[in-house]
């Protein structure tokens, strides 16, 4: 096999063997089968051109087409011009097909379902990969930067695998690179002469050094240097990758089971809540009917984040069950404490789409259209498959607990299994937190006194600012930074209380949903993504899971938290609902009772909000529409530096050039000395094909401006090119690619600022590019019209004259 081709073979296995450390991101590994088939064409694709052999340029724009062909054949196939051509319709249903992956993305947690969409992405993302690798690597040969695309995969699935990215991918990852950087040794080796297997015992000296007894010794130890340099890099580096945590709230709930067993396996609500709040624009997405008095504390609540590692809360895998008639009993509520039965009926706005239902907490019954699951420990309603909230209206039976100050600060310690499970914390918490929690909260009599005390610091004492736009970090020292820059918003205030809350011994979690919303007349509340939500939830043994509001200037406080002054209804029987608790009408996506005529002209009513569809990630539309821009961006920007890029390229090549015989030294030769004049004609000195080398040499020198050094190494490359040309039996000449070098370096130092810019960015010899492609265009059509006439000749030859019988 050649060297390409074993550069090939190993590009393609490096690829596959990076992309491998994705395979914990979805709950089938079928798309690495397609992925590893559909790499094996595109790798075939550049092989072949690169045999007949085809410009770099070309071999890549033929490996690009033939990528897009196959996603397009295995994505878009009943959109393709004759099922096969990628056309317009096809690149709207890669669109479609990104956007609906993203929001796939957003929705479900590690391992997520391997819908089209995000099959696409990762499909997609791998050919993309592969093909600068093998660029890289193969078309260039220059394995060693092959290596950051490689690591730039690797490092995508690591950190969206979080816990699931074992040592197994990184050490597969690993030796996928190591085993490309061995092979592209092993063909700069070969390019010297063979490669023997074995190696005499003492080190050979001179010539011998290449003799058939022994190896290139010298080569083995270069490959050697750079394989040991590469795995210390990789072992570093996934070192440190893990640092890089997400924020204080993660984006992702990570490690649910998606497998269809009856568990959770959604995303984490809280990736999205700062991007709803900081919209430029409001948006309705509930709206409401109720027949509760106060709507002040009706927080819509979708579902509880219950389990925190550190830097993120997330929701622990659970069991889901059939949605029932009517729900149980809240977990710890006493009969004892009152609980006002109150009925809400929601409509969602087509422009709200998520799994999760917000709903008043507790809810008793819900009567909803469609595949809903319900999760006992969160008393949360999940979607089924692809059910979700779009558009949907339904009802809400729900209990208003009313707890009093003394019925919380006496009551008794939670069973052991709650303790356990909702005050777990991991070692890698500051000691700040459990210090802060401590201190805010010396003297308090009882778990009761403690959480008011800390909601009151937050809201009051502590100096704390409500700011959207704070960004605290990420990691563990996320909450230890917001204590001390005491600005941020909902997310952080109360995961900061959850967690402070849990150093303290009383279990704790985090509630994600909506605060009540805002009055549009006629008994109508309107929801909108300014109300997007997040606030602490505290056990008490009797109450059950009590909410408080720990965040400045939004929702409100509950009455329970206002005064710790016992009250004397405590043994109040729960309420039953009054006789005008009967079921309302749904409102609708209308707002003309509600909103003047002079507003709905300008378009100011939040029920005229556009009816894209929206996800629950609250962004004003998919964000593959963006693609286009950045890549005419990116190809912009990239357009004045080819020239640069080229000439880099042709000058490596010149230089590197390596030969085993009297004829490729003397062809080296005869590159380094174009490579000279080419220098000279970037620094404004155009070459002169009639002038020997010699006299070239002495024009070089004078109007370059060398002296010393600079100047001796032309007339040294001009000697060495006179020898290749003119002399009986040539002198092998050495060093010539020092003196370039150095030819280089007094030709930069005796031009002026303006002209080293212009021959480093604009270099006048990548002309050459221009002429190189119209000598291949005039050999084509050389060949094209040889081709033509030796076909009619043919047909002349054996056509029979006129009238002529058989």
């Amino acid at each position: 096999m050649s060297g390409r081709g074993r550069l090939t073979l190993c590009a393609y296995a490096a690829t596959l063997m990076a992309a491998s450390a994705m395979l914990p991101l979805l709950d089938s590994p079928g798309w690495l089968a397609q992925a590893a088939f559909l790499l094996a064409v595109q790798s075939g694709a550049g092989a072949l051109a690169r045999r007949v052999p085809l410009p770099s340029a070309l071999t890549i724009g033929v490996q690009a087409l033939a990528a897009t062909v196959l996603l397009t054949l295995a994505f878009a196939r009943e959109q393709a011009l004759l099922g096969l051509l990628p056309g317009p319709d096809v690149v709207s249903r890669f669109g479609e097909l990104l956007g609906a992956g993203g929001q796939d993305i957003e929705r479900y947690a590690i391992p997520a379902p391997a819908s089209d969409g995000i099959q696409l992405m990762l499909v997609g993302g791998v050919l993309v990969i592969g093909l600068m690798v093998d660029t890289i690597a193969v078309t260039f040969r220059s394995a060693a930067p092959a290596g950051l695309p490689l690591l730039a995969l690797y490092s995508v699935a690591a950190g969206l695998a979080g816990g699931a990215a074992s040592a197994l991918w990184f050490l597969l990852a690993a030796a996928g690179y190591l085993l490309l950087l061995l092979a592209e040794g092993r063909d700069r080796v070969s390019r010297w002469g063979r490669v023997f297997a074995g190696a005499p015992s003492a080190p050979p000296r001179g010539a011998a050094a290449f003799d058939r007894g022994g190896a290139p010794r010298g080569g083995v130890r270069t490959g050697r240097r750079i394989g040991a340099l590469a795995l210390g890099v990789a072992l570093v580096v996934p070192a440190v990758l893990p640092a890089l945590d997400g924020g204080l709230l993660g984006d992702r709930n990570g490690g649910a089971d998606g497998s269809g067993s009856g568990t959770i396996n959604a995303v984490n609500p809280m990736v999205s809540l700062q991007n709803n709040l900081n919209q430029p624009g409001e948006r309705e997405w509930l709206r409401y009917r109720t027949n509760s008095e106060d709507t002040g504390g009706l927080y819509l609540r979708m579902l509880a984040l219950d389990r925190f590692d550190g830097s993120r809360w997330l929701t622990s895998e659970r069991e889901v069950e059939s949605l029932p008639d009517e729900l149980p009993r809240p977990e710890g509520l006493s009969s004892s404490v009152r609980a006002e039965k109150i009925e809400t009926n929601i409509t969602a706005a087509v422009t709200f789409e998520d799994k999760w239902l917000p709903m008043p907490y507790p809810a008793a019954g819900i009567e909803v259209e469609g595949r809903w699951r319900f999760e006992p420990k969160g008393r949360s309603l999940v979607g089924d498959g692809d059910q979700t909230t779009r558009g949907i209206d339904y009802t809400v039976r729900s209990l208003a607990v009313r707890p009093t100050a003394e019925q919380l600060a006496s009551a008794p310690r939670p069973s052991s299994t709650i303790v356990s499970e909702y005050t777990r914390l991991p070692a890698s918490l500051p000691r700040v937190v459990e210090k802060t929690a401590r201190e805010i909260t010396a003297g308090a009599e009882n778990d009761y006194e403690a959480a008011v005390r800390i909601q009151d610091w937050f809201t009051t004492t502590g100096g704390f600012t409500y700011d959207t736009e704070v960004n605290s970090g990420s990691g563990p020292g996320a909450i230890a930074r917001f204590l001390k820059d005491k600005e941020g918003f909902c997310v952080h205030f109360a995961a900061s209380m959850a967690a402070m809350a849990r150093t303290l011994g009383i279990p704790a979690r985090v509630a994600v949903g909506f605060t009540p919303g805002t009055p549009r007349g006629g008994g109508v509340m309107s929801v909108t993504n300014r109300n997007a939500h997040a606030w602490p939830e505290l056990y008490f043994e009797g109450v059950g899971w009590t909410r408080f509001e720990p965040t400045p200037s939004i929702g409100s406080a509950p009455e329970y938290t206002r005064s710790q002054l016992p009250t004397d209804d405590a043994s109040t029987a729960p309420a039953q609902p009054g006789e005008t608790a009967t079921r309302a009408p749904a409102p609708t996506a209308s707002a003309e009772d509600t909103c003047p005529a002079d507003r709905r002209q300008r378009g100011e009513c939040a029920s005229d909000a556009p009816a894209e569809a929206v996800a629950a990630t609250g962004s004003g539309g998919p964000p593959w529409r963006l693609i286009p821009l950045v890549a005419a961006v990116v190809v912009v920007a990239a357009l004045p530096l080819l020239p640069m890029v080229w000439r880099d390229r042709v000058r490596a090549r010149r230089l590197s050039s390596r030969g085993r015989t009297d004829e490729d030294t003397a062809a080296r030769t005869l590159l380094v000395w174009r490579e000279v004049t080419d220098t000279a004609w970037d620094h404004g000195i155009a070459p002169d094909d009639s002038l020997t080398a010699r006299r070239a040499a002495v024009r070089i020198v004078l109007l370059g401006r060398l002296e010393g050094e600079a100047a001796e190494a032309v007339h040294r490359v001009a000697g060495a090119v006179e020898q290749v040309l003119y002399a009986p039996s040539p002198r092998p000449t050495t060093g010539l690619v020092d003196e370039a070098a150095r030819i280089r370096a007094g030709l930069a130092a005796g031009a002026g600022r303006g002209a080293r810019f212009r021959a480093r960015l604009l270099p006048r010899s990548s002309v050459r590019v221009v002429w190189a492609l119209s000598a291949r265009w005039n050999a084509l059509a050389d060949r094209v019209t040889g081709r033509l006439r030796s076909w009619s000749g043919r047909f002349t030859r054996v056509r029979k004259p006129s009238g002529q019988r058989g």
